[in-house]
Order: C-alpha cells, then structure tokens, then sequence
C-alpha cells in the first residue's frame, strides 16, 4: 500500500528545497519524476554495457541488445502483448505520427477519420494533416460534465471511416473513457482502432485486447526518462505496414535501387535506437510492478476525491470533468474566479458577471508556496473551446503524492481565495 506520505524517499529531486520548504509537485500528467531504481538502471547501462546493439558479435553489443529486447519483452508484458508487437518510439506523438505516415498515407478522398472533441494535439494535427488529400475528420463531442457522447461517436461513424482514434483519459478532463465498448463498436463497423494511452497506462492496470489494433504510450509519464514511447501494433497489422523510417538496422538487404525490410518490430526501428531509454523504462515497469497497478489506480482515486471534496468547498474554485471518481484520473483542471474583477453588464441589469483568475497567475500563486502545477490549454485547444475557457490550471497526481501534497494545495488555493 502506497504510504499517506507517498513514495518520495525513493525520488532523489524531493530531496531538493526551495526557500527551505519541500517541493508539492503536481504536474505528472506533463511528466513524472524519477525513481533512483531507473536512474540507477541508465547509469548502469553506460558504465557496464554501453554498446551499439543489432550490430555486432562481441561480447558487450551482445550484452546490450540482449538487455535491449528484454526490456521490449517486459513492456509487452506489462500490456499482455507479444514482443514483436512492441515498437520503441521517442513518445506518444512519434507513435501517432507513424500512425499517421503509415496507414493514414493509405486513405484516400472520401475516407473519414473519428476522433473526439477532447484529444491532445498529439491526436488530432496527425490525422487533420490528411485533410489536404481529401481526407475527412469527423469529431465525437461530450456531455457537460466530460463524459464522451457514446451516442454522437457512433451516428458519426460511417462506412467510408477507416480510422478511430481515441484517448483513453483526457489529459484536460480527466475523463476515462469506454475504450472497451468503444472498441467494440469500432469493429463491428471493420475500422481501425487506435488508442491514445499516455494518460491511462501509468495509472492503472492495462492489457491490450483483440479490439486494439494499436496503442500508444510515452515512458516518462510512468517514471521512466524522456526520449522513450512505445507503439504496440497487432503483428498482423504491422506486417503489412509500410516503415516509418528508413536507414540502418531496419533492412535485410539493399542494394541500390532495391531493399527487402526485417521483420516488425525492427522494421519501424531505424538507427541507433535509445538503449538508454528502453532500460530506464523497463527499470520503470519494474518499479510500478512491485507497487501493483491496481494499488496506484487506488491510490490516486483516494487523493483525488480528497481534492475534489476540497475544491467544492472553496466556493470561487470551478473543476472540469466528471464529479464521481471512478469515472476520472487522478488529474484535476480547474479556475478560480476574481470576483475583486467584476463588470457591470447594463443590458443584464447591472448583474455583477464573474471573472476568472489567469491560470498562469494560478500558477504563480502557487508556485511562490512551492506548489507546482500546469497551466494553459494542456495542447488541448480545441476542447478549450468547446469549454468556452482560454485555458486552466491542472493538478495531476501519481505515486510520490500523498495526503500531505493535497493538503498544502488546498491550502493555498484557500488563500487566493482569501485574496480576492
């Protein structure tokens, strides 16, 4: 069981102070911190192994292609997928865009893509870039409390859509979405299903299922170091797929003007690839596991209902998204309203209109207490609008918050209140 404290004593950077007060950091939908297990893991790679892998027969480039498909087998493991199924990737967005260079290269005039309204741009610029060759995007809208429409996605999925591609938790609302209802709906329709998982795999159990054709996720949202994503691809799917990439390593033989590609999952690996990062996030993996997913899941469940029932008691403090936990992540958008910034509307009677604090001056506010949190449109600009908000502030949890962290936010958000 994760500790009321959290897990900090195994963060290095919380050993860190600033004007002699502890670090409150609550921006792990962004990126997470690291554990000194995988810290440990990338230093011992460069000082025990460091070699080129796929390559060479001696004796250290065998030890880290070695340790380099162990690390494929433990995050496909990690997912229930096969080996050969796991593509690395620089993160999410590379995932997405190879996607996108690949099977999306394929549409043509007339075909749809549906997505929804509450996508990161890592969802949506890849498939928009294919309305230019008459592709079409079609968007799948939510009800006023963040839930997905189930009914809108699916008048809005026709014949001629060949692609479907979700988030599985909104990095905004913290929605979590029905991917397996989604999943299949999608296929009895004959589309591909994709999934947007960096929000949802650090936070909860995840295996993939026969409906997934593809998922992606990025290693430096679950502990892991930057630089390091993963695409899993159903072995079918990706035996017909053209590469992404072309260069070393991803050929059986070339000569000049012809090339035969290696089997998938080398076929998508062009290069050097980041050893460095399949390590550290297997080092992750490891690290979540002894945990157990089910308990990070519950853990922050615990800490977010805390905060919610401490934002509706700030009576200026408005979140987004879903009001029952079960339903969303631990990641909580939210503004505040000024009401020292009020107008007079004389064609409503002179009734006082509330403002909202800037989010970046949330942010600030926050960040002179040593509480760190995003703020902006999260690249999510399309469903800022659809909120009618130019942006929020966005506290996110994960393993090293506990009770302590929530405490010392509300606090501060009470007196900003007080402020007004």
């Amino acid at each position: 069981m994760i500790s009321v404290h959290g897990r900090k004593e195994d963060f290095p950077i919380f050993n860190k102070k600033i004007n002699g007060k502890d670090i409150i950091y609550l921006d792990s939908t962004a990126t997470t911190q690291k554990p000194r297990q995988v810290l440990d893991a990338i230093t011992g790679y460069y000082e025990g192994y460091n070699a080129n892998v796929h390559r060479s027969v001696y004796k250290l480039a065998d030890e880290a292609t070695e340790v380099y498909e162990q690390s494929r087998s433990n995050v496909a493991n990690f997912i229930g997928a096969k080996d050969n199924e796991i593509i690395f990737t620089r993160n999410t967005t590379e995932s997405l865009n190879l996607l996108s260079f690949t099977i999306g290269d394929s549409l043509r005039r007339g075909d749809r893509i549906l997505i929804t309204s509450m996508e990161h741009h890592s969802n949506i610029l890849p498939w928009t870039r294919l309305e230019d060759r008459g592709v079409i995007v079609d968007y799948a809208g939510f009800d006023e409390e963040g839930h997905l429409d189930i009914g809108d996605l699916e008048s809005k999925l026709k014949r001629e859509t060949k692609i479907v591609s979700v988030t599985h938790q909104s990095n905004v609302l913290g929605t979590i979405n029905p991917i397996d209802e989604i999943g299949k709906i999608v296929k009895e329709n004959g589309s591909i299903f994709i999934i947007d998982a960096a929000q949802s795999i650090p936070h909860m159990p995840f295996r993939v299922r026969d409906e997934y054709d593809f998922v992606a996720f990025s290693g430096h949202k679950m502990l892991g170091p930057m630089g390091i994503g993963v695409l899993y691809g159903k072995y079918e799917q990706l035996d017909k797929m053209p590469p992404f990439n072309r260069g070393g390593e991803m050929i059986k033989d070339v000569d000049f003007h012809s090339v035969i590609f290696e089997d998938p999952p080398i076929k998508f690996e062009a290069g050097t690839p980041n050893v460095e990062g399949a390590v550290g996030l297997s080092a992750a993996i490891d690290y979540l596991k002894v945990i157990g997913m089910e308990e990070v899941r519950r853990h922050e469940k615990h800490l977010t209902s805390i905060t919610l029932k401490g934002m509706e008691d700030l009576k200026s403090v408005t979140y987004y998204g879903p009001r029952n936990v079960e339903d969303r992540g631990g990641v909580i958008a939210f503004n505040v309203k000024d009401k020292t910034n009020v107008k007079r509307n004389l064609e409503k009677n002179n009734v006082k209109l509330d403002r909202l604090y800037h989010s970046h001056d949330i942010a600030t506010f926050l960040d002179e207490r040593n509480v760190y949190v995003r703020s902006g449109h999260h690249c999510a600009e399309p469903l800022m609008r659809s909120l009618g908000l130019s942006g929020t502030a966005r506290a996110s949890y994960y393993v090293y918050n506990g009770e302590d962290d929530v405490k010392i936010f509300l606090k501060s958000l009470g007196e900003l209140d007080v402020q007004r």
